[in-house]
């Protein structure tokens, strides 16, 4: 399944700030390796119905987007963690918090700036 974040933008990543992810048509959630939010961008928060400054420094698959908390989404997360190479595509619905959404998902780890991003898409 083919991404929908294009090469140039994920070459950047390491230099992305809060305001240049607020400027994209898709969510954009950098975390740590935990999940802790690191940028929560507007889309994102739009999306979920969740501010920014709720979502920041929380984890994203314990506190903000519990309905990821299981081994398809997670699951994904930790193993590409452990490898230290995550770059995986797939269809996801979120349901915490929210109407059904269906969604595009893209989990990233950028090894130049040891940096992992989650991207999200409604379909």
């Amino acid at each position: 399944m083919s991404s929908f974040v294009d090469a140039s933008f994920l070459s950047r990543l390491g230099q992305i700030t809060e305001s240049q992810a607020n400027e994209e048509n898709f969510g954009i959630v950098k975390v740590d390796d935990s999940g802790k939010i690191l940028i929560y961008n507007q889309f994102e928060s739009n999306l979920a119905n969740v501010p920014i400054e709720k979502a920041v420094g929380k984890n994203f698959f314990t506190d903000i987007a519990i309905c990821t908390n299981n081994r398809l989404f997670y699951g994904k997360f930790r193993e590409g963690v452990a490898k230290g190479q995550l770059d995986v595509s797939f269809s996801y619905v979120f349901t915490y918090k929210m109407k059904p959404t269906n969604v595009q998902i893209h989990l990233y780890h950028d090894p130049s700036s040891k940096t992992y991003w989650i991207f999200v898409k409604p379909k």
